[in-house]
């Protein structure tokens, strides 16, 4: 089904340059694919050979081209292509139009590439079109969207991708986002925001875990004349602190005695 609309889209955008980078990026592929097939006789379902010169289909050959090399290929592609949206879908439509599955593991693989050389607007790019295409809508790609739109400084992006996907589900969304989060609104100075998804948090039992996360909150309502309830939550977590200070101790001893 997605194939089909992803070929029909193509079609519908031909006589554009962003189609015509597309089927580049496209004719590319095939070309780097038809490369790495081994020439060897096919049995039919007749029994009959085929000859090595006979046509392949697109799916003999995304089947003989490794992973490793698809995802590659991919990032290549990506690194290379200007800011535009347009350009950037294209490739992926193409790219992504040579898998029989939709390829969402390859491209959770290019991300973390991507991540690496740190290309966040391009990372968005991708997180955007897959989930224009329904795909990979899970917790952990909304988390890695939102990291990517801090880290590409659109912070009021972020925000509002925490609201719509992730911020009603404050029972169950991991401590991590959630800490992440905190850590947005902290850097953009976003504290009055901060402040409130953390008394959320507080409201369904959620106890933060890092002494990290309580000394931002402590800051947060500093800044904000809130000096009664930084001591509140100071007091209320402070075994956290206690904790990471015994652990510490513990570790020195132990140093000694080795």
């Amino acid at each position: 089904m997605w194939r089909s609309e992803v070929m029909a889209r193509l079609v519908r955008l031909s006589g554009s340059l962003g189609t015509i980078r597309a089927q580049t990026v496209l004719y590319s592929h095939s070309t780097i694919m038809q490369d790495k097939i081994p020439i060897q006789k096919t049995v039919t379902t007749t029994g009959m050979n085929q000859y090595p010169g006979e046509p392949i289909s697109k799916r003999q050959i995304g089947e003989n081209v490794s992973r490793k090399d698809k995802i590659n290929f991919l990032v290549k592609i990506l690194m290379n292509l200007d800011n535009s949206k347009e350009s950037v879908y294209n490739a992926l439509d193409s790219w992504a139009a040579w898998e029989q599955d939709f390829p969402v593991g390859p491209l959770k693989r290019a991300l973390i590439e991507l991540e690496k050389e740190y290309q966040w607007h391009r990372v968005i790019q991708v997180i955007k079109w897959m989930l224009s295409k329904g795909q990979g809508t899970t917790i952990g790609t909304y988390g890695q969207l939102v990291r990517a739109l801090d880290m590409d400084h659109r912070a009021e992006e972020a925000h509002e991708v925490w609201v719509k996907k992730l911020g009603s589900d404050l029972h169950s969304v991991p401590w991590q986002l959630c800490h992440q989060m905190i850590s947005v609104y902290y850097r953009n100075n976003m504290l009055e925001r901060l402040v409130h998804l953390f008394e959320s948090l507080e409201a369904f039992d959620r106890k933060p875990r890092d002494k990290k996360v309580v000394k931002k909150v402590g800051d947060a309502y500093e800044v904000l004349g809130m000096i009664e309830k930084k001591e509140r939550v100071l007091k209320k977590y402070k075994s956290l602190f206690d904790e990471t200070s015994s652990s510490s101790k513990k570790s020195t001893r132990t140093s000694v005695k080795r």
